[in-house]
């Protein structure tokens, strides 16, 4: 039996000027407004914005000045100066990710801990493993026995 075919997703048509939000073009936006991704990229996250205050229009809706942008590609600008400082994991959350990732980048046979994660869920254990052969020095951490000193690998 065929696949039934997705119908293409078509945008909403709404007059710009009925948008509940003010739109800008690409690189016309006001000074001290941003994505969230260049919040992120500044060191901010979106902190004390309840939501975004106009809407970044994609490079399709350019050519189009008198229509609004309802396409998923749109991003939502917010301000700045309400942004907040990123917080830092504290010791223990960051030892609890280096767990969880010691456990997927560990091969169980061999016991050696890679930079990479292992696909432990289809073959069980690393490739040198599998192949029999040596890993390369630069794909293995170089794990330190003693307790007395921390493994946090970042």
């Amino acid at each position: 039996m065929p696949r039934a075919q997705k119908k293409p997703r078509r945008a909403a048509s709404v007059l710009r000027g009925a948008a509940a939000l003010p739109e800008y073009d690409h690189r016309t936006m006001p000074e001290g407004l941003a994505t969230r991704r260049q919040l992120r990229d500044m060191g901010l996250s979106p902190g004390a914005n309840e939501g975004p205050v106009a809407i970044l229009r994609c490079k399709l809706c350019a050519t189009r000045p008198h229509r609004s942008c309802t396409h998923p590609t749109r991003g939502f600008l917010l301000r700045i100066d309400l942004a907040r400082p990123k917080r830092t994991p504290t010791l223990a959350q960051e030892e609890a990710l280096d767990r969880a990732m010691a456990k997927r980048q560990t091969c169980p046979k061999c016991e050696r801990r890679y930079y990479h994660c292992l696909p432990l869920r289809t073959l069980g254990h690393c490739d040198p493993c599998e192949r029999g052969y040596q890993p390369s020095p630069d794909t293995v951490m170089h794990d330190p026995r003693p307790a007395d000193r921390h493994r946090l690998a970042a």
